[in-house]
């Protein structure tokens, strides 16, 4: 019998660029065992997601290589095996969920077709795969499986397409489960649901675990030991709550040191004057209410933190603030102007005061542009801000501001990780020096010291230069860490508004007590004090 159920020994992946040979991994080794979770941590570029992509076989070669190392199954070497008998271990004995479900779904069949095929694929006929298909989806959590499976990926929530991700990784019941940031982008009661249903499937199937993640409270909550990668080095391993409570090494010490929730809370600044006010806004669409009449009132110089899961009304209300969209009634004065009966023209000229980070910065990125366009684009559009000679300069400033250098300036947003792509939009919204910037989900799938140095940046910017923030998240630490005020939303209401310390030591409503129940903690010891708390409640 072999050793470990997975083992891999002194791999080193390799990438051949236009700029020269990248070295993604270095000679790492790790194991993990059945009915065991492994945690592998690490920031955007460590090597996290590449050693997992050469388990599973999927790195494009070329230009990728594999220069050195085993990937041993049951003490069985993946990497010298033909490539037909890889591809029945695929899905049978190793499964995969991403990290960005629509993208991994094929849009134009149903979710049932999908999860079909993965059994069929490996000689399942097809009632029997029609059956169990079913019997997956029900057993994931998506609400009436029966009318699910004629659905379409775009038709679900992206936790309920996370969950349709982890049916069809399951579908062919295998021994090891790989599951690359499957939470980054979810609400925290999702998140918290997710990570419990991999968990229970883990008891019952007694499959391994390996986790690829950049956050410490899902570590916390789900691993049993950690390895903590960085710049394609395995820096240091062990159980999970050694590593936290005595680091070894200076990267893992910065990542701790990183994590949000543990900072003083703000307090609100004394004698602010409100510089948007928004009463009753309200917005349909069709026989739904995304807004049901939302009121509140943002300070000069403050953060409003906006919470509340998918489908409360967050994002809805950024669009409307900013004119993207058209409220059906209500008023929104910014510095005693509605903002609602500008015209174009005035619209226009606030555009520069007014501006926004969306949550992907994919979409909001034009694929075709260098980032120096990106950002400079504000100057062409409003010329009175910057003469045309300081552009480059200023450029530079704003990319260093942010975290990035005057080197990336040439490179198109493709050649990014999803981390700097956040970056370039935050630095093309400071490039016009607004006064209130509303982020939407601005942070949420930043490294965590990425994010630590993000929120320090616009904490910064908030004193220096008096901008307000309207700060929607899902991620309650960062809120607590960054907001004044936090306005909780459900279902298109206001359920709760107070200070960033009413809202967080002294909940009112049950709502917002949820909330705060399922975040997650880096501490494993916290951790596991609120996963008891929560079992024993439910039970």
């Amino acid at each position: 019998m072999a050793e470990h159920l997975l083992e891999v020994r002194n791999l080193s992946v390799e990438f051949h660029t236009v700029n020269g040979v990248v070295k993604a991994v270095r000679d790492i080794s790790y194991h993990v065992d059945r009915g065991e979770t492994l945690a592998i941590l690490g920031e955007s570029g460590s090597g996290k997601s590449v050693s997992s992509s050469a388990v599973m076989n999927l790195i494009d070669m070329p230009p990728g290589r594999i220069t050195s190392g085993q990937i041993l199954l049951d003490g069985v070497d993946l990497l010298t095996m033909p490539p037909a008998q890889r591809r029945e271990i695929n899905g049978r004995r190793i499964a995969m969920i991403f990290q960005d479900p629509l993208s991994h779904l094929n849009p134009v069949y149903t979710v049932g077709w999908q999860i079909r095929e993965a059994l069929t694929t490996h000689g399942t006929d097809d009632a029997k795969a029609k059956a169990e298909a079913l019997r997956l989806l029900g057993r994931v959590g998506i609400p009436s499986p029966e009318t699910s499976l004629d659905k379409y990926p775009h038709e679900f929530s992206g936790g309920q397409r996370q969950r349709v991700m982890i049916a069809m990784a399951l579908a062919l019941r295998p021994d090891i489960l790989i599951a690359d940031e499957p939470t980054t982008a979810l609400d925290v009661t999702v998140q918290a649901e997710v990570l419990a249903l991999l968990k229970e499937l883990q008891q019952e199937t007694g499959m391994a675990v390996l986790i690829i993640t950049h956050d410490l409270g899902v570590v916390a909550e789900i691993a049993d030991r950690v390895v903590v990668m960085e710049k394609g080095v395995l820096v240091e391993s062990g159980a999970v709550r050694d590593v936290y409570k005595n680091p070894q090494h200076a990267y893992t010490k910065k990542l701790i040191a990183a994590a949000p929730g543990k900072g003083e809370m703000h307090a609100p600044l004394p004698g602010a004057e409100p510089v948007l006010k928004v009463r009753n806004v309200r917005k349909t669409y069709g026989a739904f209410e995304a807004l049901k009449g939302v009121s509140f009132d943002l300070m000069a110089g403050e953060t409003m933190a906006v919470v509340g899961e998918s489908g409360s009304g967050k994002s809805t209300l950024a669009r409307i603030l900013l004119r993207l969209d058209e409220p059906d009634s209500g008023e929104a004065f910014w510095k005693g102007r509605d903002l609602f009966t500008l015209s174009p023209a005035e619209l226009y000229k606030l555009r520069r005061d007014l501006q926004m980070v969306f949550q992907d910065p994919t979409q909001s990125l034009n694929p075709r542009m260098t980032v120096y366009q990106l950002i400079s684009e504000a100057w062409v559009i409003h010329p009175d801000i910057l003469p045309k000679t300081k552009w480059r300069e200023r450029v530079a400033e704003l990319l260093t501001q942010v975290g990035l250098g005057p080197e990336h300036m040439g490179r198109y947003p493709h050649q990014f990780s999803g981390g700097q792509r956040q970056r370039i939009a935050i630095a093309r919204a400071l490039a016009l020096e607004p006064q209130l910037i509303i982020c939407d989900e601005a942070v949420s799938a930043l490294d965590v010291s990425v994010q630590a140095q993000v929120i320090a940046l616009l904490d910064k910017l908030r004193k220096q230069m008096g901008i307000a923030f309207i700060f929607i998240a899902h991620d309650l630490p960062v809120v607590r860490d960054f907001a004044d005020h936090v306005m909780v939303m459900q279902k298109g209401e206001v359920v709760e508004i107070g200070t960033v310390r009413e809202i967080f030591e002294t909940p009112r409503q049950p709502y917002t007590q949820a909330l705060l129940a399922a975040g997650l903690d880096p501490d494993p010891d916290v951790q596991a004090a609120h996963r008891a708390a929560r079992l024993s409640h439910a039970s």
